[in-house]
C-alpha cells in the first residue's frame, strides 16, 4: 500500500536568495532519510515560495521494510581465552542483547574479527516515522543565522505561523517548531488571505494556484516570470537583460508574478550604462532593456506580487521610485567627473589596506612596479602598464562607488576618458576574472596588472601570517590564485609563477613570514588540484606533475595534458611500474643522486646493453622536443621502452654482490627515470 506525503511550513517571508537552496536542502534530506529507514517511494518534489517551504513524497510505502538490526560486540581475540572460554566481555555482551553465547555470530572487519549480534526488526508504520524525519530535516537546513520569536526555544529561518503534515487524506498528529499540524494552509497574503482546506497532497499545488493565488513551483515561478519578462520586451522591440541571479531572487519575493514594463526619463541615459544597469537590477530588483544593438533604453520590466485592478498606478509609482534612484546616480556620476583620477588616487593614501600592509595608495604604487615588471616579460607596453596600476584603485574614493561599491573598475574606466584606451580599459578589467567562469582581461596591459594585484594582495596576506584556514577566506586568496593561474593558462602568458612572487616579495619593506614566496607558491600550486578535478583529470595525473613543482602556470597545463594522455596508453601501466619500481631502489640504496655515467665495458647482458642503447636514442630524439614543450610527443615517443624495460627487470639482476656493476646498472636505471622526469614523475600514475 502507498499513499501520498505533504510537508509544508508557512513562515513569515523567507530570504529571497537562500528559498531555492532550502527547498533543495529539504528534499534532499528527506530523500536520504527516507532511503536509509528503507522505505519506498515515487518522486519527490519541492514547494518554495515567500512564505511556504515543503515537500511532497508520492506513493510513499505505508510501512518502511524488515531491518536487520546488528550490534557489534568485542573482538574475537579477547571474547575467548586460550581454552576457547568465553571472556567476561563476551558474556557481558551476550547478556545485554538477551542471548546466548553461542548464538553470537563473527563479523569480518578492517580491524579483524568481532562478535556480532544480528536480529531481524518488523518495519515500522511510515507515518509513525515522519515527524522525526522532519524535525532531522529542518535542522539540516543551512540556516546561517536562525531566528526565535515569541517564548518559544525552537528556531528556524523564519517565524513559524503554519504546519501541513498530510498522510493521504489524514493529519500526521505532531508539533514541530511549535505548530500542531493541520491540514490548513494560506494563500497569498493580499488577494488570498483565507485558510484553504488540503483535502490530499495531490490537491495542494492546484488548490494554492487557484484557490490562494501562489505558484508553489519555484522552478515554475521562476519560468513564467522569465517569459513574462520577454512578453514585455516583444511589445517594445527590445532585449531584456536577465541576470540569472537576479531572477532568482526575484523568483523568491513574489507569489504570483506580474511583469509591468515601466519607462524612466531619457535624460538618464546620458550616465554609464553599466550604473543605471547596477542600480536597477541589485537596488531595484528590475530587469533593464536594451535595443537589439546591445545599447540601453528608458525602460524596465518590474515583477509585481499582485495582479491590480489599475496596473497604470503601480507602474507611476515605479517609474518615480526609479526616477530618485536614477537621480543619485547622474548627481554622483556628474559629481566625479569634476575631478581628475589623480585627486582620486591621492585620497587613497588616508584609506588603510591591511595592518602592516600600508594604505591603498601604498598598494597601488606595489602593483605599478609589478606591473610594468609583467609587461616586460608581456613585451607590452611598460609605461601604460605602469601608469594603469598606479590609477586602478583611485575610483575607490569616488561617490559613485562609494554608493554602488559592485561599480569599481567600471567607474575608473569612465573617469581615465583622457588616457589612453588601454589604461582606461584597464581600469575596469584588472578585477577580471571576479568569479568562477568570469571573463578574462582582453589586453596585455590589463593582464599584467590583474596578475600584479593578485600577486601582490596573496604576497601581503601570507607574509604577515594570515592565509586562509578552513573555510575563512576574508581576502578571497584562493579565488586570487585562481584568477592568476586562468589568465596565464588561457592567455597563453609564458610567465614564471615563482618569479612573479619573489618580485611582488621585493616591493614591500618588511614581513614577518620569511617563507612568504615558497608558502605563496605553494597555494597557488595547489589550486591547480580543484582546477583539474572540475575537469575531470585523474588525481594520479596531477600528483605525477606536482611532483616537479613546475614554476610556470602555462607549462605545467601542458605536462598535465601530455600525462593524461600517455595514462591512456597500454604501455603506460608497466613504465609507471617501472618507474615506480626504479624510485624505490634508488631511494633504498641513497643513490638518487647516483652519477649518470654509463660504463659499456661493465654490462654482462645483452639486454643491459640493448637498453642502453635505446636511452641514449631517445635521449636525442625527445631532446628537441622538451626544449619546443612538446611533451605529448616526447612522452609517446618513450613509451616504445616498455619492452625491453620489461626484458631488462625479467633477465639482469640490478642488486648484484659487485658494487661496479650494481652501480652501473643504477645509473642505467637513473637515466631512464630522468627521461620520463623532464615531463613528470610517473612513478605516481596508479
Amino acid at each position: 500500500m502507498t499513499e501520498d506525503f505533504l510537508i509544508e511550513i508557512g513562515c513569515e517571508e523567507l530570504p529571497p536568495k537562500a528559498l531555492e537552496t532550502l527547498a533543495t536542502a529539504l528534499v534532499t534530506s528527506l530523500t536520504n532519510q527516507l532511503q536509509q529507514a528503507g522505505i519506498q517511494h515515487g518522486a519527490v518534489r519541492s514547494f518554495a515560495s515567500p512564505r511556504h517551504i515543503g515537500a511532497m513524497v508520492s506513493a510513499l510505502e505505508a510501512k518502511q521494510s524488515d531491518q536487520i538490526i546488528e550490534r557489534k560486540g568485542p573482538p574475537l581475540a579477547s571474547a575467548f581465552d586460550a581454552e576457547g572460554k568465553p571472556t567476561q566481555a563476551c558474556l557481558g555482551f551476550a547478556r545485554s542483547c538477551n542471548i546466548d553465547v553461542d548464538q553470537l555470530e563473527q563479523l569480518e572487519t578492517e580491524k579483524g574479527t568481532r562478535l556480532v549480534f544480528k536480529q531481524q526488526q518488523a518495519g515500522l508504520p511510515t507515518p509513525s516515522l515522519l515527524p522525526d524525519m522532519m524535525i532531522k530535516a529542518l535542522n539540516q537546513l543551512p540556516i546561517p543565522k536562525p531566528m526565535r520569536w515569541g517564548n518559544l526555544t525552537t528556531e528556524f529561518v523564519r517565524p513559524v505561523h503554519w504546519l501541513v503534515m498530510l498522510w493521504g487524506n489524514d493529519i500526521i498528529p505532531c508539533e514541530i517548531l511549535g505548530q500542531q499540524a493541520s491540514n490548513i494552509t494560506y494563500g497569498h497574503r493580499f488577494l488570498a488571505p483565507e485558510p484553504l482546506v488540503i483535502a490530499h497532497p495531490s490537491h495542494y499545488e492546484n488548490l494554492l494556484r487557484e484557490q490562494g493565488s501562489v505558484i508553489a513551483n519555484f522552478t515554475q515561478r521562476k519560468e513564467i516570470i522569465k517569459q513574462q519578462i520577454e512578453a514585455q520586451a516583444t511589445k517594445l522591440n527590445a532585449v531584456a537583460t536577465i541576470d540569472p541571479s537576479l531572477l532568482n531572487e526575484v523568483t523568491g519575493i513574489v507569489e504570483w508574478p506580474v511583469a509591468l514594463s515601466v519607462p524612466f526619463d531619457e535624460n538618464f541615459l546620458d550616465v554609464p550604462a553599466e550604473a543605471l544597469i547596477t542600480s536597477m537590477q541589485y537596488h531595484q530588483k528590475c530587469f533593464p532593456m536594451t535595443n537589439h544593438e546591445g545599447q540601453l533604453l528608458p525602460h524596465f520590466v518590474t515583477i509585481s506580487n499582485i495582479e491590480s485592478n489599475n496596473p497604470t498606478q503601480v507602474i507611476k509609482g515605479n517609474e518615480r521610485v526609479m526616477d530618485a534612484r536614477l537621480a543619485d546616480a547622474k548627481f554622483f556620476f556628474e559629481t566625479d567627473s569634476k575631478q581628475t583620477l589623480a585627486s582620486y588616487q591621492e585620497r587613497l593614501k588616508h584609506v588603510l589596506f591591511k595592518e602592516k600592509l600600508g594604505t591603498l595608495y601604498d598598494k597601488s604604487q606595489r602593483i605599478a612596479t609589478l606591473a610594468a615588471y609583467i609587461a616586460t616579460q608581456l613585451q607590452a607596453d611598460v609605461s601604460q602598464a605602469e601608469q594603469a596600476g598606479h590609477l586602478c584603485k583611485a575610483d575607490l574614493m569616488s561617490d559613485m562607488v562609494g554608493e554602488f561599491p559592485e561599480l569599481q573598475g567600471v567607474m575608473g574606466y569612465y573617469y581615465a576618458k583622457d588616457l589612453p584606451r588601454d589604461v582606461a580599459l584597464t581600469m575596469k578589467e584588472h578585477y577580471l576574472p571576479k568569479f568562477s567562469g568570469d571573463d578574462l582581461p582582453s589586453t596585455p596591459t590589463s593582464c599584467a596588472v590583474a596578475i600584479a594585484d593578485r600577486i601582490d594582495t596573496i604576497v601581503g596576506i601570507f607574509g604577515i601570517n594570515q592565509p586562509p584556514s578552513g573555510e575563512k577566506d576574508p581576502f578571497a586568496l584562493r579565488r586570487a590564485a585562481l584568477g592568476i593561474l586562468r589568465i596565464i593558462i588561457e592567455k597563453q602568458l609564458d610567465l614564471d609563477l615563482l618569479e612573479l612572487l619573489h618580485e611582488g616579495y621585493s616591493h614591500y619593506h618588511e614581513l614577518a613570514n620569511e617563507n612568504t614566496v615558497q608558502d605563496c607558491f605553494a597555494f597557488i600550486l595547489e589550486r591547480f588540484r580543484s582546477w583539474y578535478q572540475e575537469q575531470g583529470i585523474p588525481s594520479d595525473v596531477f600528483a605525477a606533475v606536482m611532483a616537479l613543482r613546475p614554476t610556470r602556470p602555462l607549462d605545467f597545463q601542458h605536462r598535465i595534458n601530455a600525462v593524461n594522455e600517455f595514462r591512456q596508453l597500454p604501455e603506460a601501466q608497466a613504465l609507471a611500474a617501472a618507474n615506480k619500481r626504479v624510485s624505490k631502489l634508488l631511494i633504498k640504496e641513497g643513490k638518487e643522486d647516483i652519477s649518470r655515467d654509463i660504463q659499456a665495458s661493465l654490462f654482462e647482458n645483452e639486454d643491459e646493453k640493448q637498453l642502453s642503447k635505446l636511452i641514449l636514442d631517445k635521449r636525442e630524439q625527445v631532446a628537441p622536443l622538451y626544449q619546443k614543450a612538446d611533451y605529448t610527443l616526447a612522452l609517446t615517443t618513450l613509451a616504445s621502452l616498455r619492452t625491453p624495460v620489461d626484458r631488462f627487470f625479467d633477465n639482469v639482476m640490478v642488486m648484484v654482490d659487485n658494487p661496479e656493476i650494481r652501480n652501473n646498472r643504477l645509473a642505467l636505471l637513473a637515466n631512464l627515470r630522468d627521461l620520463f622526469l623532464y615531463v613528470a614523475d610517473i612513478s605516481e600514475l596508479q
